[in-house]
Parts: C-alpha cells; sequence; structure tokens
C-alpha cells in the first residue's frame, strides 16, 4: 500500500525469514558462526536459542545459503510428530523413496543410513534443520541421537542444527537426554537487540528495499525499543502498520505518535502504556541516582 508513495522496492518489514534482510548484529554474526564452526565439528549437533521473534530462523536460512554446495539439507518446520512420522519427513526431504506399507522405525531407519552412507560416498554433506525444536518429544530427540551415530573414524555422517525458544535449553537437561547434551558441540542464546541496533536494525531493512533511516523521526526509533524491547519480529510489525498509518495521513515522516497508534493498535493500549512507562522509570532511577552522587560528592567537598 505505501511501498511507491515513500519509494520502496520491496516492503522493508515483511516478518518472512528472508535472508537478504537479516541484519548482521553482533549477537546475530556471533550465533552464525556459532552454527557455522559447530558443523564444521565432528559432533553431530548444534544448537540456537532464542525468544520468539529474535532472528532465529532467519539466521537459519543465512547459514543455508552460506553452506557449501555439495551439501543436503533437510528442513523440519513441525516437530510436533512422533518419532515415526519424523522419520518418515526425513526421509521425503532427502528424496529417499519408501514403502509405505512397510513403514516402521527400523525401515525408516535403515533408509536414511543407507542415504548418509551413500551421500557420504559421494561426497555429499548432509544436514538436518529442525525448527520450533522445543516441541521434541523425549522419545524423538533420541531417535535423532541414533540417527547421528553413523560415523566414520573423522566425523559423524549427520549434522542436526536444533532451534528453538529457551524451553529446548531445559528440555535437554533432562536425565534421559544426557547423551545428546553431550554431542551438542556449539551453542548459541540469541538475545533482542540493543537500543542503539533497533536504529540499525530498521536503517539496514529500509535501505534493502531502497529506503532511507530518514523516514523515522529519531523519537520514532526510540520508542521502537521501549515499546518493542529490540525483538526484530515486533519491529517489523509495528513499523510496518506504522508506515501504512503515515501513508494515510499523506506524511513524510514517521511521527512518534503515529508509531505508539500503531503499536496500540497490534499489542494494545495496555501493554504500550506499560513499556512506554518502564522507560520513565528507568529514566527517573537515573536521575536520582545522579543526584545522589552529586550530593555525596558536594557534601566531601564541604566537609
Amino acid at each position: 500500500m505505501y511501498l511507491s508513495y515513500f519509494g520502496l522496492s520491496d516492503n522493508p518489514f515483511s516478518i518472512a525469514p528472508n535472508p537478504d534482510y537479516l541484519y548482521m548484529s553482533p549477537r546475530h554474526k556471533e550465533a552464525l558462526a556459532h552454527l557455522t564452526f559447530g558443523l564444521r565439528e565432528s559432533g553431530g549437533f548444534v544448537m540456537l536459542t532464542g525468544e520468539v521473534g529474535t532472528g532465529k530462523t532467519t539466521v537459519s536460512r543465512k547459514l543455508m545459503q552460506q553452506l557449501p554446495e555439495n551439501t543436503q539439507v533437510a528442513m523440519i518446520l513441525n516437530p510436533t510428530l512422533s518419532a515415526l512420522e519424523l522419520l518418515g519427513t526425513i526421509c521425503d526431504e532427502l528424496g529417499i523413496e519408501y514403502k509405505r506399507k512397510h513403514a516402521s522405525l527400523k525401515y525408516f531407519t535403515d533408509q536414511i543410513l543407507n542415504k548418509l552412507a551413500n551421500n557420504h560416498d559421494h561426497g555429499v554433506n548432509t544436514v538436518l534443520i529442525v525448527d520450533e525444536a522445543q516441541h521434541l518429544l523425549p522419545e524423538v530427540l533420541e531417535q535423532l541421537r541414533l540417527l547421528t551415530n553413523l560415523e566414520t573414524n573423522r566425523e559423524k555422517l549427520l549434522k542436526v542444527v536444533l532451534i528453538g525458544q529457551p524451553e529446548l535449553q531445559q528440555l535437554l537437561k533432562r536425565n534421559e537426554l544426557r547423551q545428546l547434551a553431550q554431542r551438542i558441540t556449539a551453542r548459541y542464546h540469541l538475545l533482542p537487540l540493543s537500543s542503539s541496533e533497533v536504529g540499525s536494525y530498521i536503517a539496514h531493512r529500509l535501505g534493502v528495499a531502497n529506503g532511507d533511516i530518514s523516514m523515522f523521526s529519531k523519537a520514532t526509533i526510540r520508542a521502537a525499543f521501549d515499546i518493542t524491547g529490540g525483538i526484530p519480529r515486533v519491529i517489523n510489525l509495528l513499523c510496518d502498520r506504522a508506515l501504512t498509518l503515515t501513508f494515510t495521513k499523506q506524511m513524510a515522516v514517521v511521527p512518534q505518535h503515529i508509531f505508539v497508534a500503531a503499536a496500540q493498535q497490534i499489542l494494545g493500549e495496555d501493554v504500550v502504556q506499560q513499556r512506554q512507562g518502564k522507560r520513565w522509570t528507568y529514566i527517573l532511577l537515573a536521575l536520582f541516582l545522579a543526584a545522589t552522587a552529586l550530593g555525596f560528592t558536594i557534601g566531601q567537598f564541604n566537609a
């Protein structure tokens, strides 16, 4: 709706996990580096966790772009499956033909292991990426561990990337999953953006779409951090709605009150008031501490 009005070539704030729009903050660079390093190691698992909307899936898409050409990737987007269903899905992702009437854990496992061995013989690496992995049942995770048992003297023939919310960390602390937890060669927890990074994030996404950060006032950028807490997906939702409202008002720049109105429409007035209130609490606390320190200094001087 607003693209031509603002001269944008694409929707800069789509919530689709497009790696072209990935803002490589120091945290996102570290996350990608950990995953890349982990896949080069001999172990079977690497793990990326983070709160909802911090960009985990987009990082995984970027990882897929950077994998060598001799890599076959299987992607599991819906892990709420039984062990049998998961193995069948892996077969589908890897292009393994099978007969449904023979479906069993052993049958699927044998088919997958044969595929892994064949890929290795032809110089092909095999990577399995599981998104929303916190929903995996313990018995399904154990089945994944068993798949990584196939190995040469130097490396596992299947590398597994587990991507999930913080609950995944707690899941892997269970006693029955200790063997799997010991096979995780790299893990990283992705945090939200800092206040200084939010402006850079918005500028980056606008720049990819041939836009400019001047479309948002400085006060709007500050409000964006206060209200979103630095969560990229929430930033996208609110910036998209704010641009739409600004377009309907035929304004050239997104002012703070328009952004707040957009946030109220999406998050609710009570949530926005609460989050903005926290900023003033921090400001007042900082002023109080500064005044206290100043009074202490003056008292020392007078003494």
